[in-house]
């Protein structure tokens, strides 16, 4: 097991971006970057042991720095999207920042994906642990509260990748963590409808228009959404243009940990399992990525890659019949989510 340091490169105000390598002993390697908690690359081998990346990215602080989708970024306060940017919470109505129309989307502005984490690394015989931490101030982006997180990224040596996050908060608020990493096992090379799929989901919730909950959870019996059988996720894409961006509602939730989703593909032999203690999953398919140019000259367009970002649902402070996302002063939000490989 190891943990390495380098500089990734410097912040417009003077601040050093750091990029942390974990690798363990079974051919498996992530680098993450404290500034947004970025997972930058993830290499893990084929079936013929030959090592590749597996998520989408770019090779520089500067390109993150830019206008991107998100890659493989910590996302916060809230992940997906907020009604009208606002809400209602002990009486009192918030008021967020609009970053997406007329809604709140992944925090804001000027997110947690936008901001330099404290950092620190920790070894042990079998896992490799980075540690990051953020003050987020009272009314950030709209919040309220002074919230403290602490998200901790550890590599083990049965090839899983555990997220676990915590926030504690001074005052009554919102809160909905995720990572929101773009997944090609085919070395980021081409696009992803040949990936087998399966989500162990019976339901969906209803979106609108605006791609907004309506408030109700649809079946998904008979549909394209149904991937309780795996198939390949571009089986039945074109029956909901321009693809697949909506969240899946775990079976039985009761906050343990338990597998969601699966994603192999055949040609590399690789095999994704997700497993996590979130009551949702969003199944997001890159339907707005076009012409990004990536690692090693590699160009994102369309389908890309598969994000299944492990989440409570969208809009929930606006959903009374939701999972609450409320977290009170004196209680500790803890959620935690595995990228487990096969290859």
């Amino acid at each position: 097991m190891e943990i390495t340091r380098n500089i990734f490169g410097t912040l417009p105000d003077g601040r050093e971006a750091i990029l942390f390598s974990l690798k363990n002993d079974r051919g498996m390697e992530v680098d993450i970057t404290n500034y947004g908690g970025i997972i930058t690359a993830l290499r893990i081998p084929d079936k013929h042991k030959m090592p590749g990346d597996i998520v989408l990215g770019f090779e520089t602080l500067d390109e993150y720095l830019g206008d991107h989708p998100y890659f493989g970024a910590l996302i916060g306060r809230y992940a997906n999207r907020i009604a009208g940017g606002k809400f209602r919470l002990e009486g009192r109505e918030y008021t967020l920042v609009k970053n997406n129309g007329l809604c709140h989307l992944h925090g804001g502005t000027v997110g947690f994906d936008k901001v330099l984490w404290t950092a620190a690394a920790e070894r042990t015989l079998d896992s490799v642990t980075l540690k990051l931490g953020y003050q987020s101030p009272d009314m950030e982006e709209g919040y309220p509260g002074n919230m403290l997180v602490e998200v901790e990224y550890t590599l083990n040596d049965q090839n899983e990748l555990v997220i676990a996050y915590r926030a504690t908060s001074d005052k009554t608020t919102h809160v909905n963590l995720t990572n929101h990493s773009y997944f090609n096992l085919n070395n980021c090379r081409g696009d992803i409808l040949d990936h087998v799929l399966m989500i162990d989901a019976d339901r969906v919730t209803e979106l609108d228009a605006d791609s907004l909950p309506t408030g109700k959870i649809l079946e998904v019996d008979n549909s394209c959404f149904d991937f309780r059988n795996a198939k390949p996720i571009g089986e039945e894409i074109e029956a909901t243009p321009p693809g697949y961006d909506i969240n899946y509602v775990v079976n039985d939730y009761d906050g343990e940990l338990k597998r969601i989703a699966t994603v192999y593909h055949e040609a590399s032999g690789r095999v994704m399992d997700v497993l996590t203690t979130q009551p949702g999953v969003q199944l997001y398919t890159s339907n707005y990525v076009e012409n990004i140019r990536g690692k090693e000259g590699v160009v994102y367009n369309k389908h890309a890659a598969v994000c299944l970002e492990t989440q409570h649902y969208p809009d929930t402070p606006n959903h009374t019949s939701f999972p609450s996302t409320v977290l009170h002063p004196g209680e500790t939000y803890h959620q935690v989510t595995i990228y487990r490989f096969k290859w």
